[in-house]
Parts: structure tokens; C-alpha cells; sequence
């Protein structure tokens, strides 16, 4: 088995590690990229990108069965499982084999599963063998620079029974080719809930078990509340406090048994979705033959604020590094190694704002601060809060479920963060963090001249609503 010689090498071609190759190509490298399973990485294949296709299909159905309410006559509606599945597929693998094909033309693009080898050449370079998927063999490649992207892979708790019966996550239930007669679904975190919505929408009857006292964990108590409210409206049945001990059945009868304050039940449905937690994907790299260390019993790879590992010439980025599990954080990590690698700068992932969006209908945006990071941080602040039908563009869609909702520091007036549980909610959260951005004073948007009616003009609203009545 011949060296091959590399300037660098990405391992996993997720939201970082495929611009990253591309740039590092660009920048006249030679760059060699391994992928073990599909290009593009989670987001392409097994989250953003199916996942949000199938969930515009959902909807489309729910608005159908509701054309009543807003003066259209409709017919008997039906979902045809293989059609949203077609439709899934066409937008994931023009996306996969695109990404592919732009990689593959200005890097080695090797299909196969790689690892640090155990004889190591030293002298500041790694030698990592890659198995490759087809036709079997190894090839060795040589490189004094490692990029981690390896991801993450959903993750099932120790339960009894759980190995007996044949449950889904959330890979597995987007190739579903039928809506389930009953889907149980163990978790209530942004997965497990974006999904329990959107197969309620289609016709199943869904049950969602949650250990915790509410869903949506991270979320402020009155958030995770207008939330399940607006769920459990649509249809979805909640138990919160709810402890599942063991798992039992087989195909199409598939019985939880959960203890919650009203004693012990039986819970059984004709599938069950396990949403409970993700794992990173670093066993195959066997890092310990290079001294990489990880993070305490999660495993994630330990990193700098400049995702440098302890080992020069190693650096992690996207989920396998830990910390939140999102595609855009994981694009600005690219994008911070490319400023720092090739660029000779310094950048840093010090003191990133958090954002996210939890795609139920209506949706979660959430941008900085909530308000219990607030308290524990001992911040004095000042609270906005409105519900949605404060807004008036989104009572003309009769789409008013939800509410906004800003936290303000007392003495500046600057705005901390916000979350928009709105119909567009994921925009409603990124024109608050262009004002965090710009660093405005909440009072910029109270007094700003939105277009009418827009649910831009909802700020005017949430600001001069301050829960303790002052301008």
C-alpha cells in the first residue's frame, strides 16, 4: 500500500468539511476529501433538506383540511406516502449528487471509511487509512493537516426491551412509504416534536412521552407552554413526567409501559420514533492512536475557541465538536478555519450568538438571551411579551397561535435576544438579530415606520408592551 501525499485531508463532507475542501482546493492544495456514507452530510441527507420537504407536504394537507375555514370547498382529503417520499428524494439526491460532483472535480473524493493509522509517520504528519466502500482495499494517505466533520448519529437510550422491537429515529422515518396508524414518539426536543406535528398533519394519531416536566427543555417556561398548547390543538397527545421502563410487542403493536404521576400505563401505538438524544461519530477514527482527546462521557471532540484539538495540525468542526447541533453553526466553523488556515487571521468562535429555528407550524425562532439565561447570568433586564394576535397581518391569515417575545437589558435598552413562536417565525428572529447585530436599542424598532400590514410591524407592538408597563 503506497502513501499518498495530501496538504490536507477532510474527514466527512458535512456543512463544513465540503466548503472547506473546496476552499482549501482553491487556495491551490492538494486536498483529499473521505466520506464513509452520502456527500453533503446530515443536513442534505438525513436532516434540513428531507426533513423540511417532507414537512411542506404536511402542511399542504393540514391547509387543505382547513380550506373550510377560509371559504374554499374542498373534497376528501388523502396523502400518498410514496409521492411526499418521491418528492423527498428528488430534492436530496439533486442536492447530494451536486455537491458531489462540485467536490469531486477539485479534490480526491474517496467513498470509504477512514481512521488514524497505528503506525504513525511522526515529524508532524498523520498517516490515516481509508477503507473504501467499493471494491474493498485501503488506500494510506499521508498529510500534515486533519479536518474533522464527522458528525453526529442518533442515539437510543438504555431501555428494556427497546433492542426486542423495531422502532424508528430520525433517519429511518422519513423513509416511511405509509402514515402510521399510531406513532409514538419517546422525546419531546426539536426533532421529536417538528416530526410529531407533521404526522399528526398527515392522519396519525401521534402520542409524545417526555421524561421531563416540559417539552422543548431549553425553551423559557412560558415559551415550552404556548407551545404545547398549540400542539395539543392540533391533535397530538402530550405526557410530560413521564418515565417509559421497557418496551415491549412486535410489528404494528409496539407497547410503551410509562410511570407518571398518575401511576403506571400502558402506551401502544403501530410505531414508535425514538428522538431522545444524538452520539458523535468518532469510534472508526480511533483517535487515541494520535492523542486527540474528547470531551467527558458524551465523546465530542475536545476543541480550542479557534477548533484546533490539543494535537497541532488536528482540527474538529460541525457536531463532532459538541455544543449546538446546527447547520449554520457548523458553516461558521468552516468558515473561521478558512480565515484562520488560509487566510492568516484570527478568528474565533468566542462569544458566537446562538440562533435557531424549530420548524413546527407555527415556527420557533429563537436568537440570543432567553430569559432564564438571563436570570442565571444575574442580568437586570425587562421582559416584552405579546401574544400573536397582537399581530395584526397574522389574524388576517387567521395564523395568530403563538406569541413574541424580547428580553431587553434594563439600563442600555439594548436587545439581548428574542424568540418568535410565530408563523415565520425563523424570520421574525433574524430581522431581531440584525438589530442585536447593529447594535440598536430596543427603541429603534418600537419607533421604526414598518409597511402595513407586515409582521415586521409586530416590533412596534412588542416594544411598547413591557410587561411592567413602562414606555
Amino acid at each position: 500500500m503506497a502513501d499518498e501525499q495530501f496538504d490536507a485531508v477532510v474527514i466527512g463532507t458535512g456543512q463544513s468539511g465540503n466548503p472547506l475542501a473546496r476552499a482549501m482546493a482553491s487556495h491551490g492544495w492538494r486536498v483529499a476529501a473521505v466520506e464513509r456514507r452520502y456527500v453533503g452530510g446530515t443536513c442534505v441527507n438525513d436532516g434540513c433538506s428531507p426533513s423540511k420537504t417532507i414537512d411542506a407536504s404536511a402542511k399542504v394537507a393540514y391547509l387543505a383540511r382547513r380550506g373550510a375555514d377560509f371559504g374554499v370547498k374542498t373534497g376528501p382529503i388523502s396523502v400518498d406516502m410514496h409521492k411526499v417520499w418521491e418528492r423527498k428524494q428528488k430534492v436530496v439526491l439533486g442536492s447530494r449528487d451536486g455537491n458531489a460532483t462540485s467536490l469531486a472535480k477539485v479534490s480526491t473524493l474517496l467513498m470509504g471509511e477512514a481512521s488514524f493509522a497505528q503506525d504513525q509517520p511522526g515529524n508532524g504528519q498523520f498517516a490515516l487509512d481509508v477503507t473504501m466502500n467499493e471494491g474493498g482495499g485501503t488506500r494510506r494517505l499521508v498529510t500534515p493537516r486533519v479536518f474533522l466533520n464527522t458528525g453526529e448519529r442518533p442515539h437510543p437510550p438504555k431501555l428494556e426491551g427497546l433492542d426486542s422491537v423495531q422502532y424508528l429515529d430520525s433517519t429511518s422515518i422519513m423513509e416511511l412509504q405509509e402514515v402510521p396508524e399510531h406513532l409514538v414518539i419517546l422525546g419531546a426536543g426539536y426533532i421529536a416534536l417538528e416530526f410529531a406535528q407533521m404526522f399528526v398533519r398527515f392522519g396519525a394519531k401521534v402520542t409524545v412521552l417526555e421524561r421531563g416536566e416540559k417539552i422543548a427543555q431549553h425553551e423559557d417556561d412560558d415559551v415550552a407552554a404556548c407551545l404545547r398548547g398549540i400542539l395539543e390543538a392540533d391533535g397530538i397527545r402530550i405526557l410530560t413526567c413521564a418515565s417509559v421502563d421497557r418496551v415491549t410487542g412486535g410489528p404494528g403493536a409496539i407497547t410503551l409501559t410509562v410511570t407518571t404521576d398518575d401511576g403506571e400505563q400502558d402506551v401502544t401505538g403501530s410505531h414508535l420514533l425514538v428522538a431522545t438524544g444524538r452520539t458523535p461519530n468518532v469510534e472508526a477514527l480511533h483517535l487515541e492512536r494520535v492523542g486527540v482527546h474528547q470531551g467527558d462521557k458524551s465523546g465530542h471532540i475536545q476543541v480550542n475557541e479557534r477548533l484546533e484539538t490539543n494535537v497541532p495540525g488536528i482540527w474538529a468542526m460541525g457536531d463532532v465538536k459538541g455544543g449546538p447541533a446546527f447547520t449554520h453553526i457548523s458553516y461558521d466553523d468552516f468558515r473561521v478555519i478558512r480565515t484562520n488556515v488560509l487566510e492568516g487571521g484570527d478568528a474565533s468562535i468566542a462569544g458566537r450568538m446562538t440562533n435557531y429555528t424549530m420548524f413546527t407550524d407555527p415556527e420557533l425562532g429563537r436568537i440570543g438571551l432567553s430569559e432564564k439565561d438571563a436570570a442565571e447570568q444575574g442580568r437586570k433586564v425587562r421582559v416584552a411579551s405579546i401574544p400573536a394576535t397582537k399581530i395584526a397581518r397574522l389574524d388576517e391569515m387567521d395564523q395568530s397561535s403563538g406569541l413574541l417575545k424580547a428580553i431587553v437589558d434594563a439600563e442600555s435598552g439594548k436587545i439581548l435576544g428574542g424568540v418568535a413562536l410565530v408563523e415565520s417565525g425563523g424570520e421574525m428572529a433574524a430581522q431581531l438579530q440584525l438589530a442585536i447585530m447593529g447594535d440598536l436599542p430596543y427603541t429603534a424598532l418600537r419607533d421604526a415606520v414598518f409597511a402595513h400590514p407586515t409582521r415586521a410591524e409586530a416590533w412596534n407592538n412588542l416594544f411598547t408592551s413591557f410587561q411592567d408597563g413602562q414606555p
